[in-house]
Order: C-alpha cells, then structure tokens, then sequence
C-alpha cells in the first residue's frame, strides 16, 4: 500500500482510510441514518481493510453517539500498527439534535470519554469537528495542545474549518492536517482549502470521496431503506449519468475507482475516508488502490 506523510507529523498513512460513519447508524438514535447494521458485519469489514493494508481509520463520537468509536475499539483490541483518528466537539441535545461546544472543558472531557469507548491510551489525531463560533479559537485550540502535551493525543486537527480559522490556530500550535468534503460532485475546496493546505504544508484528509455512495457502482437510490437520509439528499435529485460515465472512464470501468482516483490525484489530498459495512467492501476498499 502506498504511504504518504500527513503534513508536518510523522505520521505515514495509506492513501485510503476506514470511514466509521455508516457503521455508527442506529435507526432511531441518530438522525444521520443510514440503515440498518450488524455490528458484526462492522468489525469484520475493519479488519478486512487493515489486512489489505489500510492502516488509519476516521472516527468521532457524532457518529451513532459513541457507538461507532466503540465498534472501532472492539475491532482494534490485540492490533498494532493502527491510527485512529477521531473528533470532538459535537454534542448531543434532548431532543437528539446536536451542536458545537469547543470550550476547553468540552475538548478534555471528549478526550476522555474517546480514549475510554476507544480503548486507547492517545489518539493518534483528534480533530475539531466543525467551528464553535462561540469560543475562540485560540482558546479552543490551546486546550487541544495541552492533551498534546500531556501525551493523551499525538496531533491535531481541524475539520471543516476555513483558511483563517486554520490560520488563527496555527499562531496557538501546529495544525498536522485538515479534514473537509471533496468529491466530482463537491469541488468547491479546488478554491481555496486545497492550495492553502498545500502553501502552509498540511495534511488533507477528505471525507465523502464517493459522495455518500452516490458515486459507487452497485449505487441503488430504490435500494436504501424508507428513512435512510441519501433518500433526501441533494444528490438525489441531480441526474449523475454523465457524471457516472466520465468517473467509469477513469477508473477502468468501476465509478467507484474513477471517484477515488479523481480526489487522490491532487496533489494536494494525502489520503480519502471511505465508509465500509461489511467484509467485502473493507476488501474492496484495500484493493481500490
């Protein structure tokens, strides 16, 4: 598998990581649902993707609230050799719609509660997951170096956060990598996220490469279960025909190597998120690259 540095760490990583989105859906209890999953199927497509060489893998607490960090930290029990990137920030109201607190109180006790569904003594990159317009960033981003500090996270991040918050927190501390959406259908980060990562030197992990599934080969809008959240999707009101076409040209007859080979060739992403379900696509996803 094909390694590339993230940034400034150290860290090496493959240019595909395990994304936790999916398996974190619990009809129900989280309003991104994606349908039904067996938790079974989620591990067994973790380990499928490390042993064809994934070696990192995206996570956070929004996704399933906890649960999918906890699947992560069952799948990794016994292994080595394994990143785990997760989030914090995101939190969860009453009446299960969730919003940003990244006061430096938050930040630690995210941490903590991460290090404990994940099983781990630090985290490898833990990230803010979107903007908290309420603390300052400064503020927020001091707390994160002092969890550097201490040993209980390795680096850190910024998801969804433009240039000049990512420029703020650069003043308090090294920012190792930036995470936001690029896909053929999301192409707005071309602009101005993808080359100020590249003038400042940061990381860049993309999420939604395959456009929540719209962009995968066996893609079926019918197929999704009634309350599955693609259903309203802006996508599915686009006709992605040529789109579909142009991708399959690319990737050798598959859209979804064409989706992938479209975010990984520039020169600016170092590795794509890609959620996986079950055993075969955790092998599929190792051999896409």
């Amino acid at each position: 598998m094909d390694l590339r540095r993230l940034g400034p760490s150290e860290l090496e990583i493959s240019r595909v990581g395990v994304g936790t989105a999916p398996i974190g859906s619990r009809p129900g209890e989280w309003w991104v649902n994606w349908g039904p999953q067996d938790d079974g199927d989620s591990v067994r497509a973790i380990h499928a993707a490390l042993d064809g060489g994934v070696n990192w893998i995206d996570t956070a607490p929004f996704y399933g609230w906890g649960h999918a960090e906890e699947i992560v930290g069952h799948a990794l029990a016994g292994r080595e050799g394994v990143f785990v990137f997760t989030k914090c920030g995101t939190l969860r109201r009453d009446d299960g719609d969730d919003y940003m607190d990244l006061s430096p109180e938050s930040i630690r006790r995210g941490c903590e509660e991460s290090l404990r569904r994940l099983g781990r003594e630090r985290i490898d990159l833990l990230q803010f997951h979107d903007p908290d317009r309420n603390v300052p960033i400064e503020e927020s981003w001091g707390a994160l170096q002092e969890l550097v500090a201490e040993g209980k996270v390795r680096h850190g991040g910024l998801s969804n956060h433009p240039p000049e918050l990512v420029e703020r927190a650069l003043a308090v501390g090294p920012v190792a990598a930036l995470q936001f959406q690029y896909s053929a259908l999301a192409r707005a980060p071309e602009d101005d996220l993808l080359p100020y990562a590249l003038d400042r030197g940061l990381g860049v992990i993309v999420w939604s490469p395959l456009a929540s599934g719209f962009l995968t080969d066996d893609f079926s809008l019918d197929a999704l279960a009634e309350d599955d959240f693609r259903r309203t999707h802006p996508f599915a009101e686009q006709d992605l025909a040529s789109t579909h076409e142009e991708l399959r040209a690319r990737g050798g007859g598959s859209v979804t190597r064409g989706a992938l080979d479209f975010v990984l060739s520039h020169r600016g992403v170092t590795g794509a998120i890609v959620g996986v379900r079950n055993e075969r696509e955790g092998r599929d996803l190792a051999a896409a690259v």
